[in-house]
């Protein structure tokens, strides 16, 4: 499934052992096992073993400030399976950097998901007007 975009908004909820129903739609497209990390904005990132693969040689060329931050995301990676249920478990560390309690907001990203604290990912994506969104459409010239 090489080269199909990852999209979508699912909302599920997380069990108090860090379980939460992974997006079947989205686990077609990641594999049998993924990467998750930290992300950016105080959301996850799920990356497919094939992009994390990518990434990481891409990160392998920075140098200076921009390579030691970015340790941060091959520190806190961590390779998840689905169970039989399609459930993952997400690392106490990596629900605490998230928030992650509950309610959670799963989006498919083009190259990687995202999974954000439902309120949290509420309160991000208000903040984004349709004038952010005309310019961002303008500078694809799409």
């Amino acid at each position: 499934m090489a080269g199909c975009s990852l999209m979508g908004t699912y909302e599920h909820t997380m069990d108090a052992k860090g379980r939460m129903a992974f997006p079947t739609k989205l686990r077609e497209r990641l594999g049998l096992s993924f990467i998750v990390t930290i992300g950016l904005d105080g959301c996850l990132y799920v990356y497919s073993a094939e992009d994390w693969d990518i990434f990481t040689e891409k990160l392998q060329t920075l140098t200076g400030a921009k390579a030691k931050a970015a340790k941060l995301l091959i520190v806190n990676a961590c390779t998840v399976e689905p169970d039989k249920q399609g459930r993952i478990l997400i690392p106490q560390n990596l629900r605490e950097y998230a928030h992650l309690d509950h309610d959670v907001t799963v989006l498919g990203v083009i190259n990687r998901a995202e999974i954000w604290d439902s309120a949290r990912f509420k309160e991000f994506s208000s903040e984004i007007t349709n004038e952010m969104l005309s310019d961002a459409l303008a500078d694809l010239a799409f």
